[in-house]
């Protein structure tokens, strides 16, 4: 954490890059940002997975981002960046239409009424999330919370800058493709859950 995280992390004190692709040692085909990755596992496994990819992932939880650098020296990864800000602020600092993809995998529900204020879908946020994506970039949210799904495609469908990927039932019942799950994913399992994948389009 002392050697390794200051040059994993984004500035955001500094001047926003006028292309993303600078923030990587190598310059990167595709830009993808998750948000709240969590102990990394997700995060981790795309960067392995995708070498020509850039991975940048949010989480403030000093627990969760200790378990990445770890990750990240063990496998030797220079595809990653790490932000351990909040979201809002890294999509505020971001250059417009950078990203190829946005990730928002079983956030914090916030269940209690008084708390929905807090969940990271809102309609501040889906502004963040649309100014940063290209178009035709991919906005990608699972959840094994009923209530929470229900929000999001409530939200998205409100919003005509996204358009719901779905065709048919298996396409949110079923994990996205090259998924290799996550500790919150098998909890859920685990307690009886059943996860649910969206995949929203950028237009």
């Amino acid at each position: 954490m002392a050697a390794l995280l200051p040059r994993l992390l984004v500035d955001l004190s500094a001047p926003s890059p006028s292309d993303i692709v600078t923030l990587f040692p190598r310059a990167p085909k595709i830009v993808r940002l998750e948000v709240g990755f969590g102990g990394g596992e997700h995060l981790v496994h795309e960067a392995g997975s995708h070498p020509d990819a850039g991975l940048i992932g949010v989480e403030p939880f000093v627990a969760g981002m200790a378990k990445a650098v770890s990750a990240i020296e063990a496998l030797a990864l220079d595809n990653v960046r790490l932000c351990d800000r909040d979201a809002a602020m890294l999509l505020d600092w971001l250059p417009a239409a950078s990203l190829d993809r946005v990730d928002l995998l079983y956030p914090d529900p916030w269940p209690k009424k008084r708390h929905w204020k807090r969940r990271f879908v809102s309609a501040e946020n889906l502004d963040r999330v649309a100014r940063a994506l290209k178009s035709g970039g991919g906005f990608r949210v699972a959840s094994d919370i009923e209530g929470y799904v229900a929000w999001t495609l409530a939200h998205l469908a409100a919003d005509p800058r996204f358009v719901w990927e779905a065709q048919r039932a298996t396409d949110w019942r079923q994990p996205f493709p090259g998924w290799p799950g996550t500790r919150y994913e098998a909890k859920a399992l685990r307690e009886g859950r059943v996860p649910t994948y969206l995949a929203f389009r950028r237009l």
